[in-house]
């Protein structure tokens, strides 16, 4: 049963890099599938690094399934042929070696003079090297599905990013927000510090918003939204068992982000409206190993999602029908 238009619907789509994307693309398709319902209908999309790629690709018109074609390297008819290659787009598995330098002098400072106001995150963020790679390929893509380079005609699209000399978060296409192009905003929104070069907008260096939160999902605390859907590669509510000491220290940082959004998620709830929350499982972990920049695994990580996120779906009564 589809959901009534009347609805008020947000998505919120969080940060993961490569495989973090292709998790999200697939658990949007399965969950597309059992909501009966278009996320391309939200009232509002909220993307963070990984998940602004993709939301500012919804909001730019491309349905799911030429998302799933294009991680499968499929052009079907009726699909753009977008010159993309998500294996390639960030330069490899590892960042280049970053230059000799502070990240941000000024974060810095701040983080030294004023410790309790910026986040750890956020603070090791300003302490890493300037990062030295490239996001002319993001940039490319949004200009192909966004070539007059204004903001998408969506209700609300909001692409959220660090600035990089304050420390304060920017949800670039809101209100009051600094004026930037999508494909700006985008490239901010992905800046991971110490891999990528920080983007500069007007006279402010930005870097991925994933420093302050893994989904900003609190942004719509107080909305008025009747639903919220929230997909955050970086939560996971059931864990496999890795043997290595660095995966086991990316499960323990996997854990204290699943804090963070269980405590965003607490915020909209109390203000009135439903949260849904979706992370990768066991499989979806064991899939996606320890670097989320890992080009290779990329395929098995989309088919698990693909596969796991409808499992976990089935016996869900989809709060989207309740409107229907």
């Amino acid at each position: 049963m589809s959901a009534e238009p009347t609805k008020r619907v947000g998505l919120v789509l969080g940060g993961g890099g490569v495989l973090g994307a292709a998790w999200m693309i697939g658990a949007l398709s399965a969950l597309a599938d059992a909501y009966v319902w278009d996320p391309r209908d939200a009232e509002t999309v909220v993307g963070t690094s990984a998940g602004a790629v993709v939301g500012a690709m919804l909001a730019c018109g491309l349905g799911v399934e030429t998302l799933v074609n294009h991680q499968r390297g499929i052009v079907a008819p009726g699909d753009p042929d977008i010159g993309f290659d998500p294996d390639t787009a960030a330069g490899g598995t590892l960042p280049p070696r970053p230059q000799l330098r502070i990240g941000s002098a000024s974060l810095l400072a701040k983080t030294v003079l004023h410790p309790r106001r910026v986040p750890v995150l956020a603070a090791l963020s300003g302490l890493a090297p300037r990062g030295r790679g490239t996001l002319a390929a993001l940039e490319d893509l949004v200009h192909q599905v966004n070539p007059d380079g204004a903001w998408p005609e969506h209700p609300t699209a909001w692409m959220i990013a660090m600035d990089y000399d304050s420390g304060k978060r920017v949800a670039f296409g809101s209100a009051g927000a600094p004026q930037a192009s999508l494909a700006e905003a985008v490239m901010a929104s992905c800046s991971i510090p110490g891999w990528f070069a920080p983007v500069q907008i007007a006279d402010h260096c930005y870097v991925d918003g994933g420093a302050l939160s893994p989904t900003s999902l609190d942004l719509l605390a107080g909305r008025g939204l009747d639903e919220v859907i929230v997909l955050a590669p970086m939560i996971s509510f059931d864990y496999d068992e890795p043997t290595t000491v660095v995966a086991r220290m990316e499960r323990r940082f996997r854990r204290a982000m699943t804090k963070r959004v269980l405590n965003e998620a607490g915020k909209v709830r109390r203000s009135g409206t439903a949260v849904t929350l979706l992370g990768p499982g066991r499989e979806d972990l064991e899939a996606i190993g320890v670097n989320l920049m890992d080009h290779r695994r990329r395929g098995v990580v989309l088919d698990t999602a693909l596969r796991t996120t409808a499992a976990a779906l089935a016996d869900v009564t989809p709060p989207l029908s309740e409107a229907g």
